[in-house]
């Protein structure tokens, strides 16, 4: 088999351009890509969180999805621009320290990366949980330290083998997903539990207000949390920025359509109600719907194995992620240089896979039985930075006034930032208060650095 190129010539040299030299493999298809993009986002999100989102938007799930992909898209729309621009690992640190300098840029990327490093936690322990409800007698400790050292194993041999066994688990979430929405149209046809075609989950006149909707939007932004990741792939894409920019867009938008459809299906055997009642009928709304449509079988699929798979390729492709910006802030300097080092033979970022691997098995171990305060948590770093990705379009390309495509770069990044800030203003108050003293780390870490004499100029300024 004809071995793959390293680098395209254009890429290669628009990385040097900013100072850098090609140390990751390229070899991330637009196929890759996408996959990896889905599979963070996680195609069955919905069965979680079913309960939750169909008692705040008074039973019109869908519609509230459908509104959060056009919320997301305008952050989406800000990442291709600046993935365009800068095709380098980092993501939202790369752009902000780019666009609005070194120091805006080290806390986008701090917070951030409470992003990243509660998301494998978050679905480690969210397969514990389920693990557990099977094995009883296996420790909810034990099932995240056994699929911690799985992740980090595929991590570890290389980008191209995390891309194949995303391929594997999308694959298996696909088949649980189409199983259930055949046995629901099936259930559908004969009507079971009163079910039949309505329009009333899409759009209900007497339910909806803006109020409602904006309310359970803020709810349903968390579904579509991760495509952003692909952007730390920028340095493994093996056709380019282009193509990391397209699969971002992509993944939200397939990712936003099974979300559809497999709540609208949902909803059609939850006709006449608004509300499930409190407790563990809206946590296992979905759950109870799948064991109507298909019995206890298609329960036990969603709710063991479905988790179990989702929840690794998600904390999978995450711990790759924040490997990468661990990577990327390494090699500027913001955080030890040692994390920037690569394997010479698989072409990782190895210490940063494992300093993650590290920081994810005690946040795991210490937050097993914190299943609520972990779901509020992720949110807060990722919202912070999708601010200032915002802001740093709104900067780069209007300063001085030099871009001409006023929709683009100024009103679609601006309209993004208001629709994130208001959801980042109703966040609980416990992931505020972990969020801000987060950052207030960051800044302790930061000002370590400065009194250290810790150069954090970038190799474009320092040739400058």
């Amino acid at each position: 088999m004809m071995a793959l190129p390293e680098a395209q010539p254009e890429q290669a040299a628009t990385l040097e351009s900013f100072g850098y030299k090609q140390e990751l493999k390229r070899s991330l298809t637009l196929a890759s890509l996408l996959v990896y993009g889905l599979v963070i986002i996680v195609p069955i999100a919905p069965v979680a969180v079913f309960g939750i989102l169909f008692n705040a938007s008074h039973g019109m799930v869908p519609l509230v999805y459908a509104i959060g992909l056009v919320a997301m898209l305008f952050t989406a729309l800000s990442y291709m621009a600046m993935i365009r621009e800068f095709p380098i690992a980092g993501s939202v640190y790369t752009y902000a320290t780019r666009s609005l300098g070194s120091t805006i840029g080290f806390f986008a990327g701090w917070a951030i990366l409470l992003d990243y490093l509660l998301i494998p936690t978050l679905t480690y322990v969210v397969c514990a949980i389920a693990a557990q409800a099977a094995l009883p007698a296996v420790p909810q400790f034990v099932w995240v330290i056994v699929l911690l050292a799985i992740s980090t194993i595929v991590n570890y041999y290389g980008i191209e083998a995390t891309a194949r066994m995303n391929v594997t688990l999308l694959v298996f979430q696909l088949v649980i997903l189409a199983l259930f929405v055949a046995l629901a149209l099936i259930a559908l046809m004969h009507h079971v539990g009163g079910a039949h075609l309505a329009l009333t989950p899409l759009y209900n006149p007497a339910e909806v207000s803006p109020k409602l909707v904006f309310g359970a939007l803020s709810l349903a932004v968390i579904s579509f949390l991760g495509f952003d990741a692909i952007s730390t792939l920028s340095e493994e894409s093996r056709h380019g920025a282009r193509t990391v920019a397209k699969a971002t867009v992509l993944s939200l938008c397939i990712s936003a359509l099974l979300f559809m459809v497999q709540a609208y299906l949902a909803s059609l055997f939850a006709l006449g109600r608004t509300a499930f009642a409190p407790g563990d009928q809206t946590n296992a709304a979905f759950y109870n719907i799948a064991a109507m449509v298909g019995g206890y079988r298609m329960e036990f699929l969603l709710a063991v194995p479905g988790v179990l798979l989702s929840g690794l390729a998600s904390a999978l492709t995450a711990q790759a992620a924040t490997a990468r910006l661990l990577y990327g802030m390494a090699r500027d300097g913001t955080l030890p240089r040692l994390l920037a080092h690569v394997n010479e033979r698989r072409k990782i970022p190895e210490r940063a896979i494992f300093l993650t691997a590290a920081i994810t098995l005690v946040l795991g171990v210490l937050l097993v039985g914190k299943l609520e305060l972990l779901t509020s948590l992720v949110s807060f770093g990722a919202l912070i930075g999708f601010l200032l990705l915002h802001l740093s379009v709104i900067v780069y390309f209007n300063r001085r006034g030099a871009s001409s495509q006023w929709l683009r770069h100024l009103v679609a990044p601006a309209v993004g930032f208001l629709i994130i800030g208001y959801v980042l203003w109703n966040a609980q108050t416990n992931a505020k208060i972990v969020g801000v003293s987060w950052l207030a780390v960051g800044l302790v870490v930061f000002l370590l650095l400065r009194h250290m004499g810790r150069s954090v100029a970038l190799p474009v300024d320092s040739q400058s």
